[in-house]
């Protein structure tokens, strides 16, 4: 069986002129993936199951390691906000600790995370978007994270009345060293110092993640447009062997309709991460 296309292109569509002033925000300016961070908030909610109470506990023990109380609310809002924002299409957050149990590396974590971070901020999805099919069309060498490239992206946003991307120039550099930051840590820019991207490895379980957030977008149909491997920006070529990695996974299931692969779930998409039962 082979994996094919159904002839609508592997593009993601654009998002320009679909998010509105109120929802876009330069939220990456104040804090990046901070993996150690989110996977100790994560813990918190899977233990008590209230945020009222997490937030209690995140400020009187300073897990975020802040000097002032007003720093550690500011990174605790900017990361509860992503795990209150996630929906079905990725695990929830009493299972993600689990989830961070069952990766090998740090990078296996942080791509994890960067689904959430996707979720939650549009302008990192605009941007994600703009990105995988820039990698589509021109292969690595679009993968262009030069501040330039950045910002002349950011340039051509617009929001859903119409307007331009309205942002001080400051503001704007900080945002792509924030980009940046996020992209050293999932394994596409490789040092301090690069600006031209890289094909990133993807451990098991942030495969996991990524196929199972792709299902969940687009069900039956998900593997002509695997949102989830191109946000992690897998090129079509490395689609065969993903497909063969997630179908020798006893969660998931091959079948085939005239020779086309097809791959789903065998029960719930997230079974393979039970609920975390501990104490931080």
């Amino acid at each position: 069986m082979t994996l094919r296309t159904d002839g609508r292109g592997t593009s993601l569509p654009s998002l320009d002129s679909t998010f509105s002033h109120e929802e876009v925000s330069m939220a990456l300016t104040r804090c990046g993936l901070l993996v150690e961070r989110a996977e100790t908030l994560a813990r918190l909610y899977a233990q008590y199951r209230d945020w009222t109470v997490v937030e209690e506990q995140w400020l009187e023990e300073r897990f975020d390691e802040r000097s002032t109380r007003g720093s550690s609310k500011g990174i605790y809002r900017a990361l509860s906000s992503r795990f209150k924002t996630a929906g079905s299409e990725l695990p929830s957050i009493v299972q993600l600790p689990t989830v961070f149990d069952q990766c090998e590396t740090k990078r296996d974590k942080a791509q994890v995370l960067y689904f959430y971070l996707v979720e939650d901020d549009p302008l990192v999805k605009y941007i994600v978007h703009r990105y995988a099919n820039r990698l589509q069309e021109s292969g690595v060498d679009g993968l262009d994270f030069e501040q330039d490239t950045v910002e002349r992206l950011l340039n051509e946003f617009h929001y859903d009345d119409g307007s331009e991307f309205d942002y001080a120039e400051s503001t704007t550099r900080r945002w792509g060293e924030g980009l940046r930051s996020v992209m050293r840590e999932i394994d596409v820019l490789d040092t301090q110092q690069a600006l031209e991207g890289q094909i990133p490895n993807i451990g098991t379980t942030p495969l996991l993640v990524a196929s199972g957030y792709s299902w969940e977008t687009h069900s039956d149909d998900w593997l002509s447009q695997p949102t989830g491997w191109l946000y992690l920006f897998q090129p079509e070529q490395y689609w065969d062997s993903l497909a063969e990695r997630i179908s020798d996974h006893p969660n998931w299931e091959a079948s085939g309709i005239h020779g086309e692969l097809r791959l789903q779930p065998v029960a719930d998409t997230y079974d393979w991460a039970e609920p975390w039962e501990g104490e931080v």
